[in-house]
């Protein structure tokens, strides 16, 4: 059987020449990075050319990098850091309704820690608007953070925008731009932001390894206690291979980037049209603004689990939404803020590309989904009841 997948937003095969280098930081060079002797030196010195690269990727100084075990922990730090540092200046904070839960789940924390915190609606399309920034902007605001591209439906944010308004407000923005890292050009000056997430897996890079991008200046307190390292902002004996790994997967994401978006936004587009052609199957998210490799639709009448679970019997891997809420039951709370019902939520599916995905891959897809529609539809009690009446 023909095995296809296409759930890259949730996580990446790690790319061959990430391997290769990692290798040799756990054999023969596993010196820890804090020590002083040749091992440890050997250590420090990868740490620094890796923290060099990420830095170039974003336009940033390698000062102004921190290693991280990966997304979450690369937002926590940016929330929960600046809320505790600026804690006397005010206990505001601004975020969208969409924002992944390593977001959402931070800011119900603070909220119940003394701290004020507004979410953003999104219009139709799950665009925020910076005029909707703009006028959430209260003298006590100390941070907003609005996610570069939305990991479900992959709308991409005018973040030039609400970087420019925060600015003008003396306010700190975060972005959390682990979708859209490697895929999109980013540039922390151009978007004026002061703090960015990134993650490791999502580029070919290995799992449990991230970054934070901390502007110069910006006030930021720690949030876990220890050793000195990461100048104290994230202390910990250093991850090695995986900064090694993170940093070769974003030398060849910036190598690549404009072949890789080139490819995934062509056959992105040409499964749209194949999926959508299946009657009440219709796109979520901008079509134009949206992430290169990503495609959110709701197929009426049909379950999204169902569908996860009968694509994956003929070897086509999706998913409904984040793979972090991927065992909840509840709708995407995405979808329902973009002002879907919980029948069109339940019923979503996410089909994200790579930069091995194939043509061949796309035709198989396009060929069994409306089978699979149709069988399951078949089956449902609505869908029958509604054919009947018609």
């Amino acid at each position: 059987m023909r095995t296809v997948y296409l759930d890259h937003a949730a996580t990446t095969p790690v790319h061959p020449e990430v391997i290769a280098a990692m290798l040799p930081y756990f054999n023969p060079m596993y010196g820890n990075a804090s020590s002083v002797h040749g091992f440890g030196r050997k250590g420090r010195m990868a740490i620094d050319n890796a923290r060099e690269i990420v830095a170039q990727a974003i336009g940033a100084q390698p000062n102004e990098i921190y290693f991280t075990s990966g997304g979450t922990e690369s937002d926590n730090i940016a929330l929960m850091g600046v809320a505790e540092a600026l804690r006397e200046k005010g206990r505001h904070l601004i975020t969208s309704s969409i924002e992944h839960h390593a977001i959402l789940d931070t800011c119900a924390y603070l909220e119940k820690h003394g701290y004020e915190v507004t979410y953003l609606p999104v219009d139709v399309d799950g665009l925020v608007s910076p005029d909707d920034v703009q006028a959430a902007i209260r003298p006590d605001t100390i941070l907003i953070s609005i996610g570069h591209a939305n990991n479900e439906m992959g709308a991409i944010q005018p973040l030039a925008e609400i970087g420019a308004i925060a600015k003008a407000h003396g306010v700190y923005l975060h972005t959390d731009a682990v979708q859209s890292f490697g895929t999109l050009p980013i540039d922390v000056n151009e978007l004026q932001v002061d703090l960015l997430s990134l993650s490791g897996h999502k580029i070919y890079g290995p799992k449990g390894i991230g970054a934070l991008y901390v502007r110069r200046g910006t006030r930021v307190r720690p949030i876990q206690f220890g050793g000195g390292q990461e100048r104290k902002l994230r202390p910990g004996t250093e991850n090695v291979p995986g900064i090694v790994g993170l940093g070769r997967a974003v030398e060849l994401a910036m190598e690549e980037r404009e072949a890789r978006v080139e490819h995934m936004t062509r056959l992105r587009d040409k499964l749209i049209a194949g999926l959508t052609a299946v009657p009440d199957v219709t796109l979520n998210g901008h079509p134009e603004k949206r992430l290169p490799g990503n495609v959110n639709i709701s197929v009426k009448y049909v379950e999204g689990e169902s569908l996860i679970l009968s694509l994956d019997l003929r070897g086509i891997a999706v998913s409904s939404g984040s793979a972090c809420t991927s065992g909840s039951l509840d709708p995407s709370h995405v979808l329902i803020a973009m002002g879907l019902d919980h029948l069109q939520a339940h019923g979503s599916l996410r089909l994200t590309l790579g930069r091995d995905t194939s043509e061949a891959d796309i035709d198989y897809v396009i060929e069994v989904f409306p089978e699979v529609v149709a069988k399951l539809r078949a089956m449902s009690p609505l869908y029958n009841r509604l054919e009947r009446e018609e």
